[in-house]
């Protein structure tokens, strides 16, 4: 049975269970403070924390994980990412007070004192742009030490940036960009064939309900005349699926997948075509 690491609380913990609901892989857990679980027949969960979950992996104790991208940058560990879940988007910044005479990255002089939560991705970015400056590890709440003197500069998480305003900071560069990401380690694809296929069947099973997302399944029956007009309305995956429709008369049904965003217009302009019968449905699943 495949052991997938997935976060015990918080926001990617409850997104990370409603997509593992939608992908059909309900979390079966004999209580709420329960540290495994059954996910459908073939998968165990294994509950820990977000931070803790790159470790996990790249020690062998969980085949695969879901966590953070800038956890993984910041556990340092070789861990292949098969999938980019898009949720839990945010961003690792540089920032300073406002009324800080540092305008930009270029203006910290060596030995200025950074206070993160991320000590090592902190020392790797500045590295990597050949400054030196002293690393202020703080366990949390870092947008407070330019405050109290413990440090100049912070390099904090951010998903909107108003957390930091609040605290009279100004963003300066961003360090990373992290989303949830689907991790395995390299020995996991390497090794047992069971294991590396079954990791597949995950991924695809994951991938698939967020290709589904932000798609909807359109239906409409369209005159034929209008026919050659469709294609430029209903793009769909590979152009729209049409089908004849019994005693139809002059109306063919048109089916195609579209972008749930726009599908206003789309119906907008199926009207002006004179289509009838118009249905929009959620997909719960897409493949390629």
């Amino acid at each position: 049975m495949l052991r997938i690491a997935l976060p015990n609380k918080g926001r990617l913990a409850e997104e990370t269970r409603d997509l593992f609901g939608d992908a059909g892989l309900e979390i079966r857990s004999v209580g709420e403070r329960a540290l495994t679980a059954r996910l459908g027949d073939d998968f165990q969960a294994l509950f820990v924390r977000a931070q803790d979950i790159p470790e996990f992996v790249g020690d062998g104790a969980a085949d695969a994980g879901i966590t953070g991208w800038d956890l993984v940058c910041e556990s340092g560990r070789e861990l292949d990412t098969l999938l980019d879940l898009t949720f839990g988007r945010c961003r690792l910044v540089v920032a300073v007070r406002d009324e800080s005479p540092i305008r930009r990255v270029e203006d910290i002089v060596a030995g200025t004192r950074v206070a993160t939560v991320f000590p090592k991705a902190t020392q790797a970015y500045f590295a990597t742009r050949g400054q030196r400056v002293e690393v202020v590890p703080v366990s949390g709440a870092a947008e407070v030490a330019p405050h109290l003197g413990i440090a100049d500069v912070v390099v904090d998480l951010t998903s909107t940036g108003s957390t930091l305003r609040v605290n009279g900071l100004r963003e300066l560069d961003t360090v990373l960009t992290s989303t949830a990401r689907l991790i395995v380690s390299p020995n996991t694809m390497r090794g047992s064939e069971a294991k590396a296929g079954a990791v597949k069947e995950l991924t695809a099973a994951l991938e698939s309900v967020l290709r589904a997302r932000g798609q909807r399944y359109l239906m409409a029956n369209v005159p034929k005349a209008a026919m050659a007009r469709v294609k430029e309305v209903l793009p769909g995956l590979n152009g729209p699926t049409v089908i004849d429709i019994m005693n139809g008369g002059e109306h063919a049904a048109v089916h195609a997948v579209v972008p749930a965003a726009g599908v206003y217009r789309t119906i907008a302009a199926l009207k002006a075509l004179g289509a009838e019968g118009i249905l929009v449905t959620r997909i719960e699943r897409l493949m390629p």
